[in-house]
C-alpha cells in the first residue's frame, strides 16, 4: 500500500474544502468518542466504584499513554504510505473500542478500552494535518487547520449532549454503544470519497533543490524536532495551554453538578451548547487571526493564544467564587473560548517549520507532547488535588483542584510569549510565511 499522487498539485478548492470538512466530521467523532467519559463520569463512577484519581487516570492518563506512543509510529508510516487508509483504519478500530467500553464490568476493562481508544485516535490527527497541508497552500493553512480543529469543540458538544441525553434515557453503557457505531461508516466513506495528494505539491522548494526531500529515517526526524527550537518552544507552550484545557474539559461536568448543583440534564444541555458555541468562535478566530495578522508579523502565532490564556485568568476566578451554578456557567465561558486560542495557530506553525515529507512526524510529535502533559496529566491533576481535599471539604473539594490549575495558566502564558521570540527568528517560517 503505497502512497498514491491520484490528484494534481493543486486540487480544485472546492474539493480541497470539502477534504477539509470531511476530515472535521471524522476528528469530530474521534473528539466524541474520546470525551464522552467525561459526561458519564459521575455514573461511571458510582457503578464501578471508581475514586477521583482513578477516573482522572481513565479520563486523561489512559488514553494519552497509547494515544502518544503510538502516534509516532502511525507517523513514521504515513510518511510513507497511504494516509487516508491510515485514517480509515483508525477510525475504524477508536470506534470498535469506545463501543466496548459499554460492555465494561470493572476498572481494569474500561482502563484497557480506553487505552484502546487512545490506540486507534493516534492514526486520526497527525495524518490528517499532513493531508490539509497537501491540499492548502501556506497562506490558507491556518484557516484550513482551524476548520479541521472545530472536530474538538463540535466532538465535545456532541459528547456532553448526546451522551448525557442517552445515558439519562438508557444508561451509560448505551451512550458508548450508541456513539461508537457511526464510525465504521465514516471510515468506508473515507476510502471512497478523499484522494491523496501529491506531498509537497503547494510548497517552496529551498535552498534552490530541485525537489523536496524524502522522510527521514525515524531517529534522525524525531532529533531534528527537538533540535528545532522553534518546534520546541511550540510544543511546550501547546503542552501547558493543553494541561489547562483538559484539566477543565474532563472535570467541568462534575465540578459543575457537584460543587455547583447543576443537575445532570441541564449539563446535557446548557453545558454542551456552551462547550459546542465558545469552541467553534474561539478555534476559527484564532486560525483567521494568525492567517491575517501573522504575515504582518510572524510572533502573532503566539501572541493569539498568549493573549487570549491571560484574558482566561479573572474567569477562573469567578468560576470558583460564583454562589450558583448559573453564575458558574458564565465565568465558565470565557476559559472555554480563551482555551481554544493555541491549537490552530501551533499546527499553522508546525506544518510550515517543516519539509512536507516531515509534517506527519512533526505533527505526531507535537501531539505527543501536548497530550501526554495536557491530557495525561492535566485531570489526574486535579483529581489528586481533590481526592486530598475530600476529607475535609467533602462536594468542594473539586475547587480546590480547579484553584491549582490557575497558577498553571500564568505559566502558559509565558511560554507562548517565549515561542514568539523563537518564531520570530525562523528561517522557514520567514520562507513560508512571509
Amino acid at each position: 500500500m503505497s502512497a498514491a499522487t491520484s490528484t494534481p498539485a493543486k486540487a480544485s478548492p472546492g474539493y480541497s474544502y470539502f477534504v477539509v470538512w470531511f476530515l472535521a466530521i471524522v476528528y469530530t467523532l474521534n473528539f466524541l468518542d474520546r470525551q464522552i467519559v467525561s459526561i458519564l463520569g459521575k455514573q461511571i463512577s458510582a457503578e464501578l466504584n471508581l475514586s477521583k484519581t482513578e477516573f482522572g487516570l481513565l479520563g486523561g492518563t489512559s488514553f494519552a499513554l497509547l494515544y502518544t506512543t503510538c502516534g509516532i509510529g502511525v507517523a513514521y508510516l504515513a510518511d510513507r504510505m497511504s494516509r487516508t487508509w491510515i485514517i480509515a483504519a483508525a477510525c475504524a478500530i477508536w470506534s470498535l473500542f469506545t463501543a466496548l467500553c459499554g460492555t465494561a464490568q470493572n476498572f481494569l476493562q474500561i482502563l484497557l478500552y480506553r487505552m484502546g481508544v487512545g490506540f486507534g485516535e493516534a492514526g486520526g490527527s497527525p495524518p490528517s494535518y499532513s493531508l490539509i497541508s497537501d491540499y492548502f497552500p501556506a497562506e490558507r493553512r491556518g484557516t484550513a487547520l482551524a476548520i479541521y480543529s472545530l472536530g474538538v469543540p463540535i466532538g465535545s458538544m456532541l459528547g456532553a449532549f448526546a451522551g448525557g441525553k442517552l445515558a439519562l434515557a438508557y444508561g451509560w453503557r448505551t451512550a458508548f454503544f450508541v456513539v461508537g457505531a457511526p464510525g465504521i461508516v465514516l471510515a468506508v466513506l473515507m476510502l471512497l470519497l478523499v484522494r491523496e495528494p501529491k506531498r509537497g505539491g503547494l510548497d517552496v522548494v529551498m535552498d534552490g533543490a530541485a525537489e523536496h526531500p524524502p522522510a527521514p529515517p525515524l531517529l534522525s526526524a524525531i532529533g531534528s524536532f527537538f533540535a528545532n527550537r522553534t518546534l520546541v518552544l511550540t510544543a511546550v507552550s501547546s503542552a501547558m495551554s493543553a494541561f489547562v484545557g483538559y484539566a477543565g474539559l474532563v472535570w467541568n461536568p462534575q465540578f459543575l453538578e457537584g460543587v455547583k448543583g447543576m443537575s445532570a440534564a441541564d449539563v446535557a444541555t446548557w453545558y454542551a451548547l456552551a462547550l459546542g458555541a465558545t469552541g467553534v468562535v474561539g478555534t476559527v478566530a484564532s486560525g483567521w487571526l494568525v492567517d491575517r495578522l501573522g504575515h504582518k508579523d510572524r510572533r502573532w502565532f503566539a501572541w493569539v493564544p498568549a493573549i487570549a490564556f491571560a484574558l482566561s485568568i479573572p474567569f477562573w476566578f469567578g468560576m470558583l467564587w460564583a454562589p450558583t451554578w448559573e453564575l458558574a456557567m458564565l465565568f465558565l465561558l470565557g476559559p472555554m473560548l480563551m482555551n481554544q486560542a493555541y491549537l490552530a495557530p501551533a499546527l499553522t506553525v508546525a506544518q510550515n517549520a517543516v519539509a512536507p515529507a516531515q509534517r506527519t512526524m512533526t505533527g505526531a510529535i507535537l501531539l505527543f507532547v501536548l497530550n501526554l502533559v495536557g491530557l495525561g496529566v492535566g485531570p489526574v491533576y486535579v483529581g489528586w488535588i481533590a481526592d486530598k481535599m475530600e476529607p475535609a471539604h467533602g462536594d468542594q473539594a473539586l475547587a480546590y483542584g480547579y484553584a491549582g490549575v490557575i497558577p498553571f495558566v500564568v505559566l502558559t502564558v509565558v511560554a507562548h510569549l517565549a515561542a514568539s521570540v523563537s518564531i520570530a527568528r525562523d528561517k522557514r517560517l520567514a520562507a513560508a510565511l512571509g
